[in-house]
Parts: structure tokens; C-alpha cells; sequence
């Protein structure tokens, strides 16, 4: 793209071994006229295919506690910019949400973040239902302004070193984008199992927090009147206490919001998240029989 037309955001991803992936998402971010690829020692052609595409590469090397990659770039990065993009590698931007940013950074009074709604693609088909979109993301803000929350989960091992499921708290106001972020990981199942294998010990360590009343720092707070992603958080420390979850999971995600209208990949998603979910209470009695 002419550097001309760029505009002015630096876009932050997070990555380690990405080299399937990151080369579509720098395409879809090449109107931004800074991109950083984070990286935490790649082995395969990641930071081969993000000098390629034109972005600065940085080294993170996670010690374990706080902070996790996400908030430390946010802290230690030199941007150019007073707006940031963060997505991971597996997303991209179409070229109908690159408008909209163009739109709202060109007008950057009527808000200082914006929510972006993500789309899921898996097994090549959009999973439209299972209670999975919409999905709501703080992604795109003034860089000062917004930090990753704590939950209380600085000590969990093997979580890997990133935010996952954390969410930005921005000292701010907020507004909603139309167009959708597209996730498509181009991983093979494999990975997708392997990485939730991860994300089970930072979930199971949350729902034994909020099962136990352990609050968090700088954290979402949680409402049922509130923003849709105050009603998750609100719906999240509820089902965090109630028994037989996996099962649960799969009646509420397959039959409840109608993960059958998916298809075959619908019924693979649903059975892989109630996998997920079981993995996760099996970790929690562990965590519990530890406290005996």
C-alpha cells in the first residue's frame, strides 16, 4: 500500500510460531502505518514473514506473574501513534471494518475505544450461533488510556504468556463498531485442542476465584444491566458455581442457541467446548484438593 494512504494507528500482535497465520493478518493491516509483531522466540518463519511484511519485531521473554505480553507492550512500546490496534494473528480486518476505522479515526473526538465484534471461522464455516457471536472485543483505543484487567491469575503455570481471555478496562468512552473482525485460524485441530489445553489452567484458576468471592484488579466489572460484556462477566461468576457444567455447556451451546443451524463444524465446536469445559472442572477439583 502507498504510504500515503496509510493512516496514522500502530497495530499491535501478539505472536510465537505464527507463520501460517501472520502473513494474511499483516496484509489486512498494511493501511496502518506501524505494526509490531511481539514475538516470544519463534522457531519457525514468523519473524522471516513480519519483517517481509513491514513490521518491527520485538523480543518478549515472560519471567511468569505480571505482566503478560499484551499489557507489556502496551507499557513499553514506542508507538508513533496515540491510536492502537491489538488483534492476534489468526484475525484479520476486511476491508469493510479498515473503512469504518479510517471513518471514526478521521472524526477520533467521538470516542476514545472501540468494541469490535469478532466472527469465528472453524472448520471453514462461520459459527453464527452456539452463543458465539456476538462477541464483542475492546481492540482498537487510545493506547494510554486502556489496560489488560488482572483476575487474580499472575501464578497459574503452563497458561501461556499472553492474555487470552483478559479484556481491556479503558479509562474512557466507548463506542461499538458495525463490521466484524474475521478469526480464522488456519492451525489444524491439533493446535486448536492444544491451545485450550492452555487456556484451561487460566479459566479453571477464574471460575475458582469467582466460586470463591477472590476479586480481581482493575477488572470488567460485572452486571446484568450492564454492557454486553458486563452481562457475560455477570453470567460467567454465576455459572462458575454450578455443577455439571460440561454438560450443561453442551445442552446450552448445541440445543439453546442453536448450534445445529452450524452444521457438522457446529457439532465439532460444541463437543470440543464441553471437552474444554470438563478439562477445566477437572482442574478446579484439582486446584481444591490442593487446598486440603
Amino acid at each position: 500500500m502507498n504510504q500515503q494512504n496509510r493512516i496514522g494507528l500502530s497495530v499491535i500482535i501478539p505472536v510465537k510460531n505464527e507463520e501460517l497465520n501472520l502473513a494474511a493478518c499483516l496484509a489486512s493491516v498494511a493501511f496502518a502505518n506501524e505494526i509490531w509483531v511481539v514475538d516470544s522466540g519463534s522457531s519457525d518463519r514468523t519473524i522471516e514473514i513480519a519483517r517481509e511484511g513491514g513490521a518491527q519485531v520485538v523480543q518478549f521473554d515472560y519471567q511468569g506473574g505480571y505482566p503478560r505480553k499484551k499489557n507489556w507492550a502496551l507499557a513499553n512500546l514506542p508507538f508513533n501513534n496515540e491510536w492502537i490496534l491489538l488483534i492476534d494473528a489468526d484475525e484479520r480486518v476486511t476491508p469493510e471494518l479498515e473503512m469504518e476505522i479510517r471513518r471514526v479515526l478521521a472524526n477520533e473526538n467521538e470516542a476514545d475505544g472501540y468494541y469490535i465484534n469478532r466472527r469465528l471461522i472453524f472448520l471453514g464455516r462461520w459459527i453464527r450461533h452456539c452463543g458465539w457471536y456476538p462477541s464483542w472485543n475492546l481492540r482498537l483505543f487510545r493506547h494510554r488510556l486502556g489496560r489488560y484487567e488482572r483476575l487474580e491469575t499472575d501464578t497459574v503455570e503452563n497458561a501461556g504468556d499472553v492474555e487470552v481471555h483478559e479484556h481491556v478496562v479503558l479509562n474512557g468512552r466507548v463506542a461499538y463498531l458495525s463490521h466484524d473482525l474475521r478469526h480464522e485460524d488456519f492451525k489444524s485441530v491439533y493446535h486448536f485442542i492444544e491451545r485450550h489445553n492452555r487456556y484451561s489452567n487460566w479459566e479453571a484458576k477464574v471460575y475458582y476465584n469467582f466460586a470463591h468471592g477472590i476479586e480481581g484488579r482493575e477488572r470488567i466489572r460485572s452486571s446484568l444491566f450492564g454492557s454486553p460484556l458486563e452481562r457475560k462477566r455477570f453470567i460467567k461468576r454465576f455459572w462458575a458455581r454450578l455443577p455439571l457444567r460440561p454438560v450443561l455447556r453442551f445442552i446450552w451451546m448445541y440445543f439453546i442457541k442453536a448450534g445445529f443451524l452450524d452444521g457438522r463444524p457446529g457439532l465439532i465446536f460444541c463437543t470440543l467446548m464441553t471437552m474444554h469445559e470438563a478439562v477445566i472442572s477437572a482442574k478446579i477439583y484439582e486446584e481444591e484438593q490442593r487446598d486440603h
